[in-house]
C-alpha cells in the first residue's frame, strides 16, 4: 500500500501494491519498447544512407575514371583550354575583321561609266565619264573627249560626293550612279 501526498492538501490516495507495480512496469516496458523501436528505426534509416552513399561514391569514381580509363578532369581542363583558344581567335578575328572593314571604306566601291558624243555633227559615243568614288564619297573622275583630230583625258578629285572643279552633266551623272 502506498500513501501520496499533493502539496498542503494531505491528499492521500492509496493504491494497492500489486497493481501499482504492474503499471509502472507496463508503462516502462512500452516507453522503453517505443524507444528501441524508434532507435531501430533510425539505425535502419542510417544503414540506407550509408548504402546510398557507397553507391554513389562509385558511380562518381566510374564516371570521373572514364570509358578509356582516361581522366575526366583532364578532359575538363583541356576544353577550357580550347574555349579560351577559341576566344583569343574571336578577338584576333573581330578586330582583323574591324581592319578590313575600314580599309574596305578606304576602297574604290562605286565605278560608273557614261559614254557620250561630245560632239553632235562627228564621231560616236568614243568619249566616256568614268567615276570612282569610295564608301566615303571620295575618288576622282576621269574622263575622255575624243575627236578626230585628237583624245584629252581629264582628272578631277572628288570628296564627299562634290569635286571643287566644275562638272559636265556627264560626268555628273557618273557620279550620282558611282555613289553607293
Amino acid at each position: 500500500m502506498y500513501i501520496l501526498f499533493c502539496g498542503n492538501l494531505k491528499l492521500f490516495i492509496i493504491f494497492y501494491g500489486c497493481k501499482l507495480r504492474t503499471n509502472i512496469i507496463q508503462f516502462v516496458t512500452m516507453t522503453i519498447n517505443i524507444t528501441l523501436l524508434f532507435l531501430a528505426g533510425l539505425a535502419f534509416l542510417v544503414l540506407i544512407l550509408i548504402v546510398l552513399q557507397i553507391r554513389t561514391e562509385l558511380r562518381l569514381k566510374k564516371f570521373f575514371k572514364g570509358k578509356n580509363g582516361g581522366n575526366v578532369e583532364g578532359l575538363i581542363e583541356s576544353l577550357y583550354v580550347d574555349i579560351q583558344d577559341l576566344q583569343n581567335s574571336r578577338d584576333d578575328i573581330l578586330v582583323t575583321t574591324e581592319d578590313h572593314n575600314q580599309r574596305l571604306k578606304k576602297s574604290i566601291r562605286g565605278v560608273e561609266t557614261v559614254r557620250f558624243n561630245p560632239f553632235k555633227d562627228s564621231g560616236s559615243n568614243q568619249s566616256f565619264a568614268l567615276a570612282m568614288v569610295n564608301e566615303d564619297g571620295d575618288g576622282v573622275i576621269i574622263s575622255s573627249l575624243y575627236s578626230r583630230e585628237r583624245m584629252s583625258i581629264f582628272a578631277k578629285p572628288v570628296k564627299q560626293n562634290a569635286s571643287e572643279f566644275e562638272l559636265t552633266h556627264e560626268e555628273n551623272e557618273a557620279l550620282s550612279k558611282a555613289q553607293l
